[in-house]
């Protein structure tokens, strides 16, 4: 076990240490947004804790902060560390680990109270954490070339130290198990069966490797912020597959849910984002804060980047994608409980047919919403969600349709006598209701048969009544013992109105 106490020859955080020009200007990216939230000085590493909230490590503060997700705000008080805290990782316990640079120690911090549980001393100038699979914590040691375990259990140093290459950095774990350490002043990757805490093999060839993150089939995407580029390695093999150009200086990397590598270009000021299908650097560089240094992707793709010059957290939120609604038909009265699929969706409003949906709710991922339609005409209405990154609509992509109202006429009994001929009303009548409202139905033409003999055809009024003049057609009602009306349906602007009939006989008072 070691817990030398060591100072590192070179800064772990010196910007001076990196060659290369340090670009003021770049390429402004459309389609997103860019937030900046206010923490302590000179943030560096970020890390998630279980309920979904985000730890800053403000290496000039010596303290972590919280960052509400939801709101994107600091909330509670800072949480105090050792001197110059780096990056840092939450274990399977929901313990935080954070190498305090300076101060030669590891803060430990339960993640639910956000009170520091203990400190460990660990010597060589830690600078980064990692959860290896056992549920254990790796520590690189910037200044003693070696990665040290600590049992996450007890807080403990466990083993012996791991040699390395000179000033390691980033440590990524791959799925099977192998560790990959960058070695900055070495130019080198170290890997490290996890296993039994031996050395696989050294990787060379790279410039100033900083930074490392393990991307969807397992390969290990390195930050190289001497060449200004990411280096792919094959976890299976360990050998190199390609290097991807991407902003001045890339110091921290990091894989979203998305699938895609992210890169924190220190010296651009900028963050690059790169298919890690085709390894090839997607639209233009993002502008970020002063110097950003670290960054990692929530479950909803918002991507957070430490700005270690300026004091801040930039939020990256790209434009929304929309899949589908389901259903994409409802009443027009709204009231109809849709579901959303797409991408980004976190903060998201929506409209439909320009009117905006109640009870909007994302889920954790952003890739799903609920929301309660609206009252809406009749016909296809546009889909819009709006979020802090843009928006997108589906054309036509909820049909509003009429409500189905059952109907009823009666007619009235034909009053008339034969011998001798006499009408005692001089209309027949019909009367159409709306079986749902319970109201009559106005300007609906009825038309009144006898057999197969069309007496008349008229509108209901105000009261839905219609009326056709029975004495002129008194014989053929007399034949046929009576008459029949009907109502052929029709569609209003507020109900589509089924058909209905009635039918009524003489009657010879």
């Amino acid at each position: 076990m070691s817990t030398q106490l060591s100072t590192p020859t070179q800064s772990l955080l010196d910007p001076a240490a990196t060659p290369g020009p340090v670009p003021a200007t770049s390429v402004p990216t459309t389609f997103l947004a860019v937030t900046t939230i206010p923490v302590g000085s000179n943030p560096v590493g970020l890390a998630f804790i279980p309920n979904g909230d985000l730890y800053v490590a403000n290496s000039g503060s010596n303290n972590v902060q919280t960052i509400d997700t939801a709101t994107d705000t600091v909330i509670g008080a800072a949480i105090p560390t050792g001197t110059t805290p780096a990056w840092l990782t939450v274990a399977p316990n929901g313990n935080a680990y954070v190498p305090n640079n300076i101060s030669n120690n590891v803060t430990v911090i339960d993640t639910t109270t956000s009170s520091v549980l203990t400190t460990i001393p660990l010597g060589g100038g830690p600078s980064t954490a990692a959860v290896i699979p056992s549920g254990n914590v790796y520590v690189s040691r910037f200044g003693a070339a070696s990665v040290q375990e600590i049992d996450t259990t007890t807080n403990t140093v466990v083993g012996a130290a791991i040699p390395t290459g000179s000033g390691p950095v980033g440590i990524a774990v791959a799925p099977n198990g192998k560790a990959y350490v960058a070695n900055r002043n070495a130019n080198n990757v170290t890997v490290i069966d996890t296993a039994t805490a031996t050395v696989v093999t050294t990787i060379p060839g790279l410039n100033q490797p900083n930074f490392v993150a393990i991307g969807p089939s397992g390969n290990a995407y390195v930050a190289n912020i001497g060449s200004n580029n990411v280096t792919v390695i094959d976890t299976t093999t360990d050998a190199v597959i390609t290097t991807i150009p991407v902003g001045t200086n890339p110091w921290g990397i990091t894989v979203g849910p998305d699938g895609n590598a992210y890169t924190a270009n220190r010296g651009a000021n900028t963050v690059s984002v790169i298919d890690t299908v085709t390894n090839t650097v997607i639209g233009a560089p993002i502008p970020v804060g002063a110097q950003p240094i670290a960054l990692v992707v929530a479950p909803n793709n918002k991507v957070y980047v430490t700005n270690i010059a300026g004091g801040s957290v930039s939020v990256i939120q790209f434009d929304p994608t929309l899949t589908s609604i389901t259903p994409n038909s409802g009443p027009i009265a709204g009231g109809t409980p849709v579901t959303i699929t797409g991408t980004n969706l976190a903060g998201a409003t929506v409209t439909i047919g320009g009117n905006p949906a109640t009870g909007v709710m994302v889920n954790a991922t952003g890739t799903q919403l609920t929301a309660i339609t609206p009252p809406g005409a009749a016909g296809p209405a546009d889909v819009t969600v709006t979020t802090p990154g843009g928006n997108a609509t589906l054309v036509g992509g909820f049909t509003y349709v009429l409500p189905v109202h059952a109907t009823s006429l009666t007619a009235t009994p034909a009053l008339t006598k034969l011998f001798p001929p006499h009408v005692y009303f001089p209309f027949l009548t019909a009367t159409l209701t709306d079986q749902v409202t319970g109201l009559p139905v106005p300007n609906q033409p009825i038309l009144f048969k006898a057999g197969s003999n069309v007496l008349g055809i008229a509108n209901t009024d105000a009261q839905g009544v219609a009326r056709v003049n029975e004495t002129l057609t008194l014989t053929l009602i007399l034949i046929n013992h009576g008459y029949e009306v009907s109502f052929a349906g029709a569609v209003t602007p507020t109900a589509i109105l089924s058909p209905s009939s009635a039918s009524a006989p003489v009657i010879e008072p």
